[in-house]
């Protein structure tokens, strides 16, 4: 019995025993496996994180973030690029328009070079807080929105140069200065201004990171408009001077192009169809007095509640716009058509009068007087 036992308790020690090199084995195995396609293993990755956790400690050490890179020294240069990911919708009564856009900035801060085991840090939006970041503004926005769902969308990127990488998700409503004379045949070029709001040139500068002409670029999907179609965009960038000094802003302008479909159908095809509906009157016999009247008001009114239809989607402007022009043209045609028919029917009715006349006095016998 006791014999038993011993062989029973030698198996379980040789079994744990061989399981135990087994796993050791597997785990050597794996770690040469790392170390062979350049994986860095778990000690390395605690390693890297302790290594840069220091670094980020002494680079925010003594760091103020209140002063500019180059204080005293140099320009900041701020490289900026613009990626659009929705455009639209644009409003014509208030003259503005609404962007959605990735803005990315870039400079470089000596003060944040460091040296380790990696040439770019993947930071977290909360370390821009603690460095200085430019005060970029948008001169003609009218209200600006940073997405903050469900975390901020920001992305900050810091080199081992000191060269940082700076990117937000913004939704920007902007004005658009409208000329509306062409209305519906016109087009626009919306712009989009920014630039430091406190620094001027001798301090910062702004530009285009990969040139004008692809800093700002339109997503495939992101110009999907009811009324327009986005034909293209530029940028550039222009010198303004204030009370304050020079100061660097960035332009980019969005050019728009209106669809007329719409309006053929809503306005162009009616008025057209108004118009012929009044030159029917005249076919009528000129006696139906009532058929050719209801005909004449009721152009009359179709034309003005049309013309105060297309009013409606545009801003109230003091001049005339070509649709103006075409609904008035055609209003003078209706009308023209109402004061025809009255003015038939006055000369018509004045022709029975005379002739009621002469053959009433065609029907009285002639007295001659006598003579003395």
């Amino acid at each position: 019995m006791l014999t038993h036992d011993k062989k029973y308790k030698t198996n379980i020690i040789l079994l744990n025993y061989l399981n135990y090199k087994t796993d050791s084995f597997k785990k050597m195995q794996f770690s040469d496996q790392k170390k062979a396609t350049g994986t860095p293993t778990e000690a390395e990755l605690i390693n890297n994180i302790t290594v840069f956790t220091r670094i980020l400690d002494g680079l925010l050490d003594g760091y103020d973030n209140r002063l500019r890179p180059g204080l005293g020294e140099k320009v900041t240069e701020i490289k900026t690029n613009i990626f659009v990911t929705s455009f639209g919708p644009v409003s014509d009564t208030e003259m503005e328009y609404t962007i959605d856009v990735f803005f990315r900035q870039s400079w470089k801060d000596e003060r944040l070079c460091f040296e380790g085991p990696m040439k770019m840090l993947p930071l977290n939006n909360l370390l821009a807080s603690n460095i200085w970041t430019p005060d970029t503004f948008f001169l003609n926005g009218k209200k600006s929105i940073a997405h903050n769902m469900t975390t901020p969308n920001k992305l900050l990127r810091l080199q081992d140069d000191g060269t940082l990488l700076y990117t937000m998700r913004l939704t920007i409503s902007a004005e658009c200065p409208m000329q509306l004379e062409d209305f519906p045949m016109d087009a626009h070029a919306c712009p989009l201004k920014f630039g430091s709001y406190a620094y001027p040139v001798s301090e910062v500068v702004y530009t285009w990171d990969k040139g004008a002409a692809k800093s700002v670029v339109v997503g495939e999907e992101g110009s999907r408009l009811n009324q327009y179609h986005l034909i293209g965009q530029t940028a550039g960038t222009e010198d303004i001077s204030t009370s304050r000094g020079q100061y660097t802003v960035m332009m980019a302008h969005f050019y728009l192009k209106r669809k007329i479909g719409y309006f053929v159908i809503q306005t162009y095809m009616p008025c057209f169809m108004t118009v012929i509906l009044s030159q029917v009157s005249f076919w009528l016999n000129r006696e139906s007095v009532p058929a050719r009247t209801v005909f004449g008001v009721t152009t009359v009114l179709t034309m003005t509640t049309l013309s105060i239809s297309a009013r409606n989607s545009l801003p109230k402007v003091a001049y005339a716009t070509a649709m103006d022009w075409f609904i008035a043209v055609c209003y003078a045609f209706v009308f023209s058509a109402l004061i025809e028919f009255a003015t038939v029917n006055y000369f018509t009715k004045r022709s029975w009068a005379w002739d009621g006349k002469k053959a009433m006095e065609a029907q009285q016998p002639k007295v001659s007087r006598p003579s003395n």
